[in-house]
């Protein structure tokens, strides 16, 4: 037996249905459509409202259905579940726990990862080890966000930045040269430009906390917006320098659809057109966990098979890094909605 790769055969994603434009925004909070597509390049976002479901499971569990009906596959040789999320519909169980139960999945076990924006790309990472291993051969791997559900919309500079939504890969063995092939990771120790405060083992929830906001994302823009753009092109840059990729060989670049403008200054950076990189800011906004996977659900028609396509991620902690994939189908054998 030759070498085993993890190639993605398959996407499926969710975003809700309410959408919560920056009209609507503009009479929540001081700001203006004109603000926010300068600033952060949000036109709408998806907000998940009570009536239509809780929690990031829901979203997951029909990003996976979605997946299981375009892939036609068994649900039931799925082998394992990594679910990428800062915001799990609790402490524990798992959000994964919930997705299997929800999906009857009876041969699959499952796990949460929390590495903020970058969850996506780790998730990715710990999934194709599992599958080099040869202990597992089908594993699913979602990521994404109720990001709503943390976001205080008396905050002028954070609210309209933020969306819900979540999509899922369906990882699986090969041994054929298709799949991920490298990552380069890091994670520096920044506490203070970028997280929540209180709500976990330091800081529990009480009254005073919750008096003070403090279960909300707090974020310094221009610390963060320095360093994701710093880190995430010379990730990119490391990546494709030891795979001997150049900017003809790049089909496409995804970056964590944090802020247009960080987008478009990593493209700038690297030299790389922006007809190759991944956007999707604009109507889906950032979703954390869930922008990777579901850029890739959006573009799916457009990818071909043998594609080189270099994820880029930089998140809360600070978290950051790229992959190199080789992409293993075209695209547009699956119909969209």
């Amino acid at each position: 037996m030759g070498k085993i790769n993890a190639v993605i055969t398959g996407i499926g994603g969710f975003v809700p249905s309410y959408i919560l434009d920056n009209e609507e925004m503009s009479r929540i909070v001081d700001t203006t459509d004109e603000w926010i597509m300068k600033r952060i390049g949000v036109k709408t976002r998806h907000i998940l409202k009570p009536e239509e479901g809780n929690g990031t499971s829901f979203m997951m569990t029909k990003a996976v259905e979605e997946l299981l009906q375009k892939t036609q596959i068994d649900p039931q040789t799925i082998e394992a579940m990594v679910c990428a999320t800062t915001t799990p519909d609790y402490h524990f169980p798992s959000t994964a726990s919930l997705v299997i139960g929800n999906l009857g999945l009876q041969n699959c076990y499952g796990f949460d990862m929390e590495a903020a924006c970058a969850g996506f790309l780790y998730a990715m990472e710990v999934g194709a080890g599992l599958i080099a291993t040869g202990r597992v051969k089908r594993i699913v791997v979602c990521g994404g966000d109720f990001m709503s559900s943390m976001t205080n919309y008396e905050d002028r500079t954070t609210c309209p930045i933020f969306g819900d939504g979540a999509a899922c890969v369906l990882m699986e063995a090969t041994e054929e040269d298709y799949g991920l092939i490298d990552t380069y990771f890091r994670t520096d120790s920044h506490y203070d430009p970028l997280h929540m405060a209180a709500g976990g083992s330091a800081c529990p929830p009480s009254h005073e906390t919750v008096d003070k906001r403090m279960h909300f994302v707090y974020q310094e823009g221009k610390e963060v917006f320095k360093h994701a753009v710093t880190n995430m092109s010379d990730a990119v840059e490391i990546i494709a320098k030891r795979n001997n990729l150049t900017n003809d060989d790049i089909a496409w670049l995804v970056p964590h659809q944090a802020n247009i403008r960080i987008e478009t200054a990593v493209a700038k950076r690297i030299n790389l057109p922006e007809s190759k990189v991944m956007i999707n800011i604009d109507h889906f906004a950032n979703t954390s966990g869930g922008t990777l996977p579901l850029c890739l659900w959006e573009y799916e028609p457009q990818l071909k098979k043998g594609d080189n396509i270099i994820f880029t991620a930089f998140g809360g902690g600070f978290t950051w890094g790229a992959s190199y994939m080789k992409w293993g189908y075209d695209g547009d054998k699956f119909s969209k909605k």
